[in-house]
């Protein structure tokens, strides 16, 4: 058996893995941080994202937004310092409804993120004094409006959004958003982390060594080699796997898991408009299928309920550039905790539930239903705690740490999750948000009250 010694073992090389490796190398100065994934980086399940952020969360409290906030502008330090290597825009994410009744919502939404944090809402109802709709760029991130704007006005809705169902009442474009290139983003950090002396190691851990309630040896695995690596701190940064890892040192997780999956389709006829934001239709509903389509379904146990009403979220965006035609489209009706498993499986009927599901926003879609492109699909696994929050801090194990449950936020929240992480690690000084993430929250009894009538989940 090999020994080695290191700082801290990061036990994980994803989008998590990665940025707490980045903040305790290049940021704090930790010395030998060694990152251990029998994987390659990036690869199991932070490439299946959508790769977009946001800083439009809601309560309770302003923890959410804070992180999302801190986050981002670590993403903007970065594209700064790489010369945008990983491509961050400011597209936004448009909320849009169909229903009259969701407008005091979407009102309400605007009105909390901004006293959350988030920026300003803007109104357009087409009163004269109302302050101008400035559109987002394609491209780029800089002197953008944060903040929200909710459009009521239905002439501003066709003007700058026409692909958009005529049953369209309003929608709101939450500013301060957008996406980037995951890859990227993690492989810079990767490279800068590397730089400072971190170490990526292809290994599996198989177990921790805890002795005297403190973290002594990790043991992994290495190409049929046994290794040994003596080190004071130990980082559970395993993504989907994070309550199993937990358990090598005595720590069992309050986290399950939800399947996520993703189809990117081949849009050769151009129905979804490359300039688009992220677009999210948010009123549940109906598949349109045609009155024979319908009776078939009827007829078959195990198809008949994909007559049922599905919910809220089915969400879209172009991906690529501007020459490209791919869109990427998600729709997280199966909210079902499984055991993560890979390879994952898919719905058969996910592809063509997605594209009909969106095409209730976009209806130039439908040009697709006869003959769908030949779909990719991909995906992982949401895993996150009950209110839908990270676990990111100490472990009640001296030298053990956590950061995870990132859920469906992964990418977007890992910048500032893993800077937060450093400083627990660090023994530096936490912002104010880093007590709604700890794992210590669940033993106040305050808070157990609030689980019991926590209000929206903020995800997609």
């Amino acid at each position: 058996m090999t020994q080695e010694t290191a700082d801290v073992v990061i036990c994980g090389a994803g989008i998590a893995g990665i940025a707490a490796a980045y903040h305790l190398a290049v940021r704090y100065g930790v010395q030998d941080v060694v990152v251990v994934d029998e994987r390659p980086p990036l690869s199991l399940t932070s490439d299946k994202s959508t790769e977009c952020y946001r800083n439009w969360w809601p309560g309770p409290g302003d923890a959410m937004v804070g992180l999302m906030n801190r986050s981002i502008d670590i993403m903007e330090e970065l594209a700064h310092e790489s010369g945008n290597v990983f491509h961050l825009n400011r597209r936004g994410y448009l909320f849009v409804t169909g229903d009259p009744d969701r407008i005091a919502d979407f009102k309400r939404a605007a009105e909390e993120a901004a006293e959350l944090g988030a920026g300003p809402a803007r109104y357009h109802t087409g009163q004269p004094g109302e302050p101008e709709y400035v559109p987002a760029p394609l491209s780029g991130f800089e002197g953008q409006p944060t903040g929200a704007d909710v459009i009521l006005d239905q002439g501003l809705i066709r003007e700058h959004f026409p692909y958009l169902t005529e049953r369209t009442v309003a929608v709101a474009h939450v500013r301060r958003a957008g996406w980037f290139s995951a890859q990227q983003l993690g492989i810079y950090m990767l490279e800068q982390a590397r730089a400072h002396g971190a170490k990526l190691l292809e290994a599996r851990v198989e177990g921790v060594d805890v002795v005297g309630g403190q973290v002594q040896t990790v043991h992994i695995s290495r190409r049929g080699e046994a290794v040994s690596i003596s080190t004071p701190n130990f980082v559970n940064a395993a993504g989907p796997f994070v309550k199993h890892v937990a358990q090598m040192v005595g720590v069992d997780l309050p986290v399950f898991s939800e399947r996520h999956v993703k189809v990117a389709i081949n849009d050769h006829l151009k129905a979804f408009p490359r300039e688009a934001p992220m677009v999210i239709w948010t009123d549940p509903q109906r598949l349109p299928w045609t009155e024979e389509e319908r009776a078939m379904l009827a007829e078959d146990e195990e198809t008949k309920w994909l007559l049922d009403e599905f919910p809220a979220g089915v969400h879209a965006r172009p991906e690529g550039g501007p020459d490209s035609t791919v869109v990427l489209i998600l729709w997280t009706y199966d909210t079902e905790p499984v055991e993560p498993v890979f390879p994952i499986t898919f719905d058969p009927h996910y592809p063509e539930i997605v594209l009909r599901g969106l095409s209730t926003v976009i209806p130039a879609l439908k040009v697709y239903f006869d003959r769908m492109p030949k779909p990719v699909v991909d995906g992982g696994y949401y895993t996150k705690t009950r209110e839908n929050r990270p676990l990111v801090g100490r472990l009640p194990v001296e030298g053990a740490y956590i950061i995870g449950a990132l859920s469906g936020f992964g990418l977007m929240a890992a910048p500032a999750s893993g800077e937060l992480l450093a400083a627990h690690l660090t023994g530096s000084e936490l912002p104010h948000y880093a007590p709604a993430f700890a794992l210590e929250r669940y033993e106040d009894p305050a808070y157990q009250e609030l689980l019991e009538h926590w209000g929206e989940s903020g995800q997609l």
